[in-house]
């Protein structure tokens, strides 16, 4: 009841800042350089970490190929070091859901619906390889494909084996299992792909040039993406949903990486960081400072506001950094951790979706709200 409430006081508080202004698309109600700000965002945080990402995807690709070319135990602890890699990178771009991203799957979670829709249906998984009859593009099997269907493929055991790799050589459908994990593995890469072109060919100068104060501008979008995922892709699937703070009780199987389990803190910690370095302005490759949020509040002379979240950052992070590495083992060994953890990722949500919001007057995302979770 009480997060409601906050809730509903941001949406007002952030309507009433907004309708204060008398000032139409294409314009701002300071002098604050908005351009510099998103040519820093897009040329040296956002493009930089989408190639990232591109390069472990293909060295995921590669690592899959050997795999089926000679299936054994070290290629299959190789697809799984590469596995890892490229969600590592996944952690850097899920807040990007803008452009080419956020056309694709039909909803507004965007592009995140063919990589990380967590928990995996593993029946999804074993009809598909079963009968050969799946489709990937359907909604039915967002949450059967991307990073948590491949999780499932290199670390789980299906139903009848005994050890992960029997999937794919005793198994009744192992040409099944192989079939189903190249088609993921295809349309991920497909998906990208189209994401990434658009970028480096057209939507990083859209993006730079769209200054509308609306919110179909680019400030505006990319606020509400960075906010949304902090709120949702991180603070509520990483550690408040296993932890039962949307439920009645913990629902440990519903950590991230399930299957290969102790990397839940690696993921959440490399999720922690993304957000952090994007807050600050800070470059991919952690070599410069440029605009970015928090010296936008700064100009705005709301400091105390920068330093408050970047504190809270910190509180979150520490909280996070004592949790087990792996949170399924976590929530059922001592959840009261993982709900300190939660609580302290929280209280930055009140600080960015309310006060930095309000601070540079952008209004929430109707599909910020209609997702939100809570």
């Amino acid at each position: 009841m009480i997060k409601k409430a906050l809730i509903l006081l941001a949406i007002v508080f952030v309507a009433a800042a907004c309708s204060s202004s008398d000032e139409g698309p294409g314009t701002t109600n300071d002098n604050f350089d908005r351009t510099a700000l998103l040519t820093n965002l897009a040329d040296n945080i956002i493009v930089p970490a989408l190639e990232n990402f591109q390069t472990k995807l293909s060295d995921l690709d590669v690592a899959r190929g050997n795999f089926i070319n000679d299936i054994n135990e070290s290629n299959l602890n190789l697809l799984s070091d590469a596995w890892l890699e490229a969600y590592k990178a996944w952690q850097h771009i899920e807040m990007f859901n803008i452009g080419e991203a956020e056309t694709q799957g039909g909803s507004a979670k965007g592009f995140v619906v063919f990589f990380n829709i967590y928990p995996v249906t593993v029946s999804e998984i074993e009809n598909g390889a079963a009968s050969g009859v799946y489709d990937l593009n359907s909604a039915n099997y967002h949450d059967a494909q991307g990073f948590p269907a491949l999780d499932f493929l290199i670390h789980g055991v299906a139903v009848s084996d005994t050890n992960p790799i029997e999937k794919f050589t005793t198994n009744a459908n192992a040409i099944g299992y192989i079939d189903y994990m190249t088609n993921v593995q295809s349309q991920m890469n497909s998906k990208f792909s189209a994401i990434i072109n658009d970028w480096q060919n057209t939507y990083r100068d859209i993006f730079v040039a769209n200054l509308a104060s609306s919110s179909t501008g680019s400030f505006s979008k990319i606020v509400n993406d960075f906010v949304f995922y902090y709120e949702a892709g991180l603070r509520r699937n990483k550690v408040g949903i296993p932890a039962g703070n949307f439920s009645n009780m913990p629902l440990p199987e519903k950590v991230e990486a399930f299957y290969k389990k102790d990397v839940s803190k690696i993921l959440a910690l490399e999720a922690m960081n993304a957000v952090v370095d994007f807050f600050n302005g800070r470059s991919f490759d952690n070599s410069t400072n440029g605009e970015g949020f928090a010296n936008y509040l700064d100009y705005l002379e709301r400091s105390e506001l920068k330093t408050a979240i970047i504190d809270q950052f910190n509180t979150a992070r520490q909280k996070i950094e004592v949790l087990d590495n792996n949170f399924y083992q976590q929530v059922n060994t001592d959840n009261t951790k993982m709900t300190e953890a939660y609580d302290a990722l929280q209280m930055a949500v009140v600080l960015l979706k309310v006060d930095m919001m309000g601070a540079f007057q952008v209004s929430l995302d109707p599909g910020y709200q209609d997702n939100d979770g809570d």
